[in-house]
């Protein structure tokens, strides 16, 4: 059974694990996400990377825009695979290219991102830390929908991780998702579901899963917590 991560790199590196896992076991459309409000997507996305730096050209980063893909080129130097805004000219996808990752596209860029998914056909697509369903642009009714099952709702979450009160949310493929529940010695499996847990659902198991308030030790401050702590230092 696949732990919680202790800090962040591990967070990354069983990401990174996940990913592989998934890939090689013919699942093409991905998403890795780190739900943590302050985290910085740049360093992330550069300890993620090296899981496929060994394609070289035949590996393609996009960014949400040019400017965000040229800072990238700036700080981490010359690499053998193209990394580019999507709406850019020079984004085109290439018949040798492998794979493709893209990095915190948004709703803004939604149409762009389905258009290269069609290019990219069966070839694997890995979101990091995707924004596409923001409501305010991609709206709540029938287009919307329509999106999500054309788009949306055909990629597989590989790794996900997201902190609650006194809790979390994880996934680590091949596993199921999981609920963890944070007590005086650390955090424990509470819950493991096929799906996604969201709602009512996961209010149930985390109800279920606490005990009354009197007889519930007081839990010591967790990873979850510290690394909140630790990515708001980061971003001062």
């Amino acid at each position: 059974m696949t732990q919680l991560p202790q800090n962040l790199d591990d967070a990354i590196a069983q990401a990174r694990e996940a990913t592989k896992a998934a890939i090689a076991d013919g699942l093409t459309r991905l998403q890795v996400e780190l739900v943590f409000p302050e985290l910085k997507i740049m360093p992330v996305a550069e300890q993620f990377i090296p899981a496929f730096e060994d394609l070289g050209d035949r590996f393609r980063v996009f960014f949400p825009d040019p400017g965000s893909a040229a800072l990238a080129r700036r700080d981490w130097g010359e690499k053998p695979y193209a990394i580019r805004g999507i709406g850019e000219l020079k984004a085109v996808i290439q018949p040798e290219e492998e794979v493709f990752l893209f990095v915190e596209p948004s709703s803004v860029e939604v149409t762009q991102v389905e258009q290269l998914c069609e290019e990219a056909q069966q070839r694997p697509v890995v979101l990091l830390n995707p924004r596409l369903e923001d409501i305010a642009i991609i709206g709540i009714g029938y287009a919307a929908r329509q999106l999500r099952e054309r788009l949306l709702n055909t990629f597989e979450s590989c790794y996900y991780i997201r902190p609650l009160e006194g809790a979390a949310l994880f996934r680590c493929y091949p596993s199921p998702w999981q609920v963890w529940r944070e007590t005086e010695n650390g955090y424990e499996l509470i819950a493991e579901e096929p799906q996604k847990p969201i709602g009512e659902t996961l209010e149930r198991i985390l109800f279920q899963g606490t005990d009354t308030e009197a007889a519930r030790p007081a839990p010591r401050k967790g990873f979850l917590a510290g690394l909140q702590e630790f990515l708001r230092a980061l971003s001062q």
